[in-house]
C-alpha cells in the first residue's frame, strides 16, 4: 500500500494548554530549594537588566508616589491566560501582587505570627559577613599525607617514583588495588624491587596502609605494636573466617586455648582499624539549609519561611522611565518591554512560590500535629492527595513543593517528603488506627537497641513482638526496614562475650 503526504484543513476549534516560557519558569521555581532559588535569582539578574536588588533602607511604593502611566499599570499585570494556567498548578491566587513588594514586611504578612517575635535575624551583605572559607581548614588527602613522608624515606629517585606509583594506586580505604606486576610495568622495574619498595611504604603512617587485603592490613598493625608472636596474630593469619562467623567454640578448638585467652586476643583485633585511611576520606559533610522553620511558641507552633540571604528584587525605575519615553527607539522599547514583563512575572512567581510553600507546610503539620507534640512514634500515614485535597491543589504541585526541601522542627530537621508515608495496618482495629512506616521503623530500632547483645533477636522474633503491639507486619518487611536502619542480621549482631 502506497503512502503519501498531504495537507488537510480543520474546521473545528480545539482548546489546548500551552506551556509558555513564563509558566515553565514558575513551575521550575516552585521545585527549587532555598539555595537553588538564590542561584536562579542571581542568574536572572545577570540576564535581565530591568531587575535589581532592593536596598533594605528603600521604601518601596511610597504613598505619595504615583505610578502614572497606563503602560506601567499594564506591565504590572500578567496576562489573564498565564494567571489561569499558573493557578491550575500552584493553586488559586487570592490576591494580586504589586509590581514592587514590601519584602521587609513579607514574613509578618504571610507567617502565622509576626516575624519579629521569631528572632530570625536580618540579612547581612557579603561585605559584612566573612566568607565561610575563613573558618574552614583544607583537608589533607591520603596521597599528600603519604607523599610527604615518602620524600624522607625513598632511597633514590627511582625508588621514589616506585613508591609514588604505589601511593597513587591506593583506594579510599588505603588498600593497594594494583598488583606488583602492574606497578613493575608502570615503573620499568623488577617485581622484587617493587616488593621491597612496598614493604617500606607499608611502614608509613597510618599503620596498615598499602596492604593488599584485610589479613595483611591487620597483620601490619599488629606488627607495628610488636604483637607478631601474640595469639591475635595467629587468629588474623589462619582463623579470620571463624572470627567472622563468631564461632567461639570452634575458634578455641582450633587454637587449643581456653575461652578467656581467645576473648583477650579478639579484643586486641577489635582495636585495629580495617580501614586505615578512613580519616583521610574525601567525602565532605552535606549541609542542609531548611526552607521552612516550625517554632514552638507557648502551646502553638509558628511556621516561618527561611529567606535569609534571599535577594529582594524590584524593577529598575530608570528603565521604567526609559520605557515611557516616546522618543526612545522602537527596538529599545520592545526590548525593555519584554524584559519588564519577565521581571514582573519573576517577582510574582517568587512571591507565589513562597506563599505556596508556606500553605503546604501549614497543611502538613495540621495533619501531623501529634508528631510535633510527641515524636516519630505518633507520625501518621499520609499521602500527597491528603494535602492536595485540603488546599485545592493538584498532587503534582504538592510533589514539586515538597521535593528537595527541608523543614526545621522542634523534633529535628526533616525533608518535607518525610511526612508522606505508607500505612502499616493494625491487627485489630479500623484503618484510622494505622501507623506510618517511619513509626514502625522507629519501634524496630528501639527493639534492637534494647536486645541482649549475646542473644540478638531474629526477624521473626521482632515480628512477634510487633504483633504483640497490635501491628500487622510481615517478616520480609521487618528485614527490609532493619537493613534500611543499618542493622545486620541477628547472627552478625551477636557478640562473642
Amino acid at each position: 500500500m502506497a503512502m503519501d503526504l498531504h495537507l488537510a484543513q480543520r474546521t473545528s476549534l480545539t482548546q489546548t494548554m500551552v506551556m509558555t516560557p513564563q509558566l515553565q519558569q514558575a513551575i521550575k521555581l516552585l521545585q527549587l530549594n532555598q539555595l537553588e532559588l538564590k542561584e536562579e535569582i542571581y542568574q536572572e539578574m545577570l540576564e535581565n537588566p530591568v531587575l535589581e536588588m532592593a536596598a533594605s533602607s528603600d521604601n518601596l511604593n511610597p504613598p505619595n508616589e504615583t505610578s502614572d502611566s497606563p503602560r506601567e499599570k499594564a506591565e504590572d499585570e500578567a496576562p489573564a491566560q498565564q494567571e489561569d494556567q499558573f493557578a491550575e498548578i500552584t493553586g488559586n491566587t487570592e490576591e494580586k501582587i504589586r509590581e514592587e513588594f514590601d519584602w521587609e514586611n513579607y514574613l509578618g504578612e504571610y507567617s502565622s505570627s509576626p516575624s519579629s517575635s521569631l528572632g530570625m535575624g536580618t540579612h547581612e551583605t557579603p561585605e559584612e559577613t566573612p566568607g565561610f572559607e575563613s573558618f574552614t581548614a583544607s583537608r589533607t588527602s591520603l596521597t599528600d599525607h603519604l607523599t610527604g613522608q615518602w620524600r624522607f624515606v625513598a632511597l633514590n629517585l627511582t625508588d621514589y617514583q616506585r613508591g609514588e606509583t604505589i601511593i597513587g594506586n591506593l583506594n579510599e580505604d588505603g588498600y593497594l588495588v594494583a598488583t606488583l606486576e602492574e606497578i613493575a610495568q608502570m615503573t620499568n622495574s623488577q617485581v622484587k624491587e617493587v616488593a621491597e619498595t612496598l614493604a617500606r611504604v607499608q611502614e608509613l603512617d597510618p599503620a596498615g596502609v598499602a596492604a593488599r587485603d584485610l589479613i595483611e592490613c591487620l597483620s601490619l598493625q599488629l606488627e607495628r605494636r610488636g604483637l607478631k608472636d601474640d595469639l591475635a596474630y595467629s587468629i588474623c593469619q589462619r582463623h579470620l573466617k571463624l572470627l567472622e562467623k563468631k564461632d567461639l567454640p570452634a575458634l578455641c578448638r582450633a587454637l587449643q586455648r581456653d575461652k578467656e585467652e581467645v576473648l583477650a586476643a579478639v579484643d586486641t583485633l577489635k582495636s585495629l582499624d580495617p580501614r586505615p585511611a578512613r580519616d583521610f576520606a574525601a567525602t565532605d559533610p552535606i549541609y542542609v539549609i531548611p526552607d521552612v522553620y516550625v517554632i514552638k511558641v507557648g502551646t502553638e507552633y509558628v511556621i516561618s519561611l527561611n529567606e535569609d540571604g534571599l535577594p529582594k528584587l524590584r524593577v529598575n525605575k530608570a528603565y521604567k522611565k526609559m520605557l515611557s519615553d516616546k522618543t526612545a527607539p522602537d527596538d529599545t522599547r520592545r526590548y525593555l518591554n519584554e524584559k519588564l514583563k519577565g521581571a514582573v512575572f519573576l517577582i510574582r512567581s517568587i512571591h507565589q512560590r513562597q506563599r505556596t510553600i508556606f500553605r503546604v507546610t501549614e497543611s502538613i503539620f495540621k495533619f501531623q500535629r501529634d508528631f510535633l507534640d510527641y515524636g516519630v512514634d505518633h507520625l501518621k500515614p499520609m499521602v500527597l492527595k491528603d494535602v492536595a485535597d485540603d488546599l485545592g491543589f493538584h498532587e503534582s504541585t504538592i510533589s514539586r513543593v515538597t521535593s528537595n526541601k527541608y523543614v526545621d522542627t522542634p523534633r529535628g530537621v526533616f525533608e518535607l517528603k518525610y511526612f508522606f508515608d505508607s500505612p502499616i495496618n493494625r491487627i485489630v482495629g479500623d484503618s484510622s488506627q494505622a501507623l506510618s512506616s517511619e513509626s514502625v521503623k522507629n519501634r524496630i530500632k528501639q527493639i534492637i537497641g534494647a536486645e541482649d547483645p549475646k542473644k540478638p533477636l531474629s526477624d521473626q522474633r521482632i515480628v512477634e513482638i510487633l504483633h504483640g503491639s497490635n501491628i500487622s507486619i510481615a517478616r520480609r518487611t521487618v528485614a527490609k526496614y532493619r537493613e534500611i536502619l543499618g542493622y545486620a542480621s541477628s547472627n552478625e549482631r551477636r557478640q562473642m562475650f
